[in-house]
């Protein structure tokens, strides 16, 4: 191979490379704007799907919690506070579990949600059941305590999936924690891992 031949083989490449840039590029300016609309579409759905009652949900501020970057909302119903809505996060076996977490007036959890995650598809399912979901409901932070006996006082993990419950129960204890914080004036504005 000669000079000539590796240079025409070097321009055919960077030719290449810098069509392909520029069709990315396209494709990214169309698609960009697109993607953002439809997040912020599913989150306004996620958030009122935790307050069905509410008029509004506004953000409060953000926080962050292991490095991640969460929000925090009150939702209304006219121009009275009815709740609030915490971004969380725990630890899973696969990842960082991705929650949100909707509290009463009365600092008592009424929903938790698992918007996003990385952990076995079977074992996760069973986290986010009904039948562990719903044990959250009613909760204050001396309740948020994963046990795995039977119980109505605390959270009954879920057997085989232990460590998912664990990583759901203690996202929505630091959120719960979190809000506390912030409502009395003094946020912390990350709560320290406890996993």
């Amino acid at each position: 191979m000669n000079a000539r031949e590796i240079l025409k083989i070097t321009l055919t490449l960077v030719i290449i490379y810098l069509a392909g840039g520029v069709i990315l590029a396209s494709v990214y300016s169309v698609t960009s704007p697109v993607i953002y609309k439809l997040n912020k579409m599913e989150k306004e759905k996620a958030l009122k799907e935790m307050m069905p009652d509410a008029d509004k949900i506004e953000k409060l501020g953000d926080w962050t919690l292991r490095d991640k970057p969460a929000e925090y909302f009150v939702a209304k119903k006219g121009d009275d506070a009815t709740g609030y809505i915490v971004q969380s996060y725990g630890k899973g076996f696969g990842g960082y579990i991705t929650l949100l977490v909707a509290i009463d007036k009365d600092l008592r959890i009424q929903k938790v949600k698992i918007l996003s995650h990385k952990e076995t598809p079977g074992f996760i399912e069973n986290v986010d059941s009904e039948k562990f979901m719903g044990q959250f409901k009613g909760k204050g932070i001396d309740n948020i305590k994963l046990v795995k006996v039977e119980t109505t006082e605390h959270i009954q993990a879920v057997t085989g999936a232990t460590v998912s419950s664990r990583g759901v129960a203690t996202g929505a204890r630091d959120g719960l924690i979190f809000l506390i914080d912030a409502l009395k004036g003094g946020i912390k504005n990350e709560t320290p891992p406890k996993d």
